[in-house]
């Protein structure tokens, strides 16, 4: 699993490896770091910290080790990679029409964020809406490709995926 820690070490010579040293101890992998000497709190600076490890036990043993080397962890959670996708619907429809196609596409996948935009109609009733979807995984995303596929092509609406 991926995991992001926010982490505050005393501002000592020596603090900043001793707060990663055992992300290898419990066989993780280090992504990435940000050292943040600006941020201090209570003479300690801020370290934030992404990094692969196998497991819940494992996280468990690295947040003990953490504890036994006076390391505060403020912050900790899991990190998702998510697919996003952008739609453009082209047709002659209502706001309310897109809304509900939103809807029926959450029973399908759940969304981690849906983002629409939709123009006036103009002269010849035509109307587009812009929607950017992010979902976790791709097999969602592929879901997702396949229920707006089958729904414009019901609802005679020019479907464009990818923009």
């Amino acid at each position: 699993m991926m995991v992001n820690a926010e982490l505050y070490v005393k501002d000592l010579p020596g603090q900043l490896v001793g707060s990663l040293e055992p992300i290898s101890l419990v066989d993780g992998n280090i992504v990435g770091v940000v050292h943040n000497r600006e941020q201090m709190v209570n003479q300690r600076i801020c370290v934030n910290v992404t990094f692969q490890i196998n497991g819940a036990a494992e996280l468990d043993k690295l947040k003990s080790i953490w504890k036994s080397r006076d390391v505060l962890i403020s912050r900790i959670g899991s990190v998702f990679k998510t697919q996003t996708m952008e739609y453009m619907l082209v047709g002659s429809f209502t706001a309310a029409y897109v809304d509900h196609l939103i809807d029926e596409a959450s029973n399908v996948i759940s969304f981690e964020s849906v983002d629409v935009s939709y123009s006036s109609k103009n002269s010849t009733s035509t109307r587009t809406a812009m929607i950017s979807a992010e979902v976790l995984t791709e097999e969602d995303l592929a879901k997702l490709d396949k229920f707006f596929a089958a729904a414009c092509r019901e609802g005679g609406i020019v479907y464009i995926r990818g923009l």
